[in-house]
């Protein structure tokens, strides 16, 4: 492969990467936004849920109402026996009557109740998934904001060792320069003395005073002296 081919590919290989961050950071706002509109209609579910068990309730007091008025009927009915029968006959037909609108009645609540609880299972369900869902999309979002803090930790540890690296040659350097300024200052100083010494030297023996050469016979009369 080509140099210039090289170049397209990885072109290309850094557009699509970039595309697809894009696609996943709109998908994630996609979602959060579904997620909203999930509750919305989930609050309508419960208001719609709220209203079934209002029909419920009075639905079930018609129910408990008709059976009253059945035991009224009937009690009636146990009276009128003994001295009207066509009224004990008309209460017992009253009492067909009303069982027959409040079996119409149980069905109502029956229905009423089946539906809610099968409403109140899919809101829970529902509900429960919507959770999970939240839960992931937050560690998701947590994960990604945690990544991007180690790769940018990683980038300055990068640089600081890099810079560390650089400060350290730097050091060294200077180090060693003040290495050789120092052995120069020492090695004047011994040259200075030496010279300062011979002087000395020099200026006793021209005065004659000791100091200078020692001659052999002034060594030998010396230890003969001894």
């Amino acid at each position: 492969m080509s140099v210039w081919k090289k170049l397209i590919t990885a072109v290309k290989g850094g557009a699509n990467e970039a595309a697809q961050a894009v696609a996943d950071s709109q998908a994630i706002r996609i979602l959060e936004q579904e997620i909203r509109e999930a509750k919305e209609e989930l609050r309508k579910s419960d208001h719609a849920r709220t209203q079934i068990l209002a029909k419920c309730k009075l639905s079930q007091q018609k129910v408990d109402s008709f059976s009253a008025s059945i035991s009224e009927y009937e009690a009636h009915a146990r009276k009128a026996i003994d001295t009207d029968r066509q009224l004990a006959l008309d209460c017992a037909q009253k009492v067909a009557d009303l069982k027959t609108e409040q079996e119409q009645e149980q069905r109502y609540l029956d229905q009423f109740k089946q539906s809610e609880k099968q409403l109140a299972h899919n809101i829970q369900q529902a509900k429960a998934n919507l959770r999970r869902l939240e839960q992931q999309v937050d560690m998701v979002k947590a994960t990604e904001s945690v990544q991007k803090a180690q790769v940018a930790v990683s980038s300055r540890h990068l640089g600081a060792n890099s810079k560390m690296k650089t400060a350290t040659e730097s050091l060294s350097r200077i180090q060693e320069k003040q290495n050789q300024r120092n052995a120069e200052l020492q090695a004047a100083e011994e040259l200075a003395a030496d010279e300062s010494s011979n002087d000395l030297e020099k200026r006793l023996a021209e005065a004659g005073i000791a100091g200078g050469k020692s001659s052999a016979d002034d060594e030998l009369s010396r230890i003969l002296g001894k």
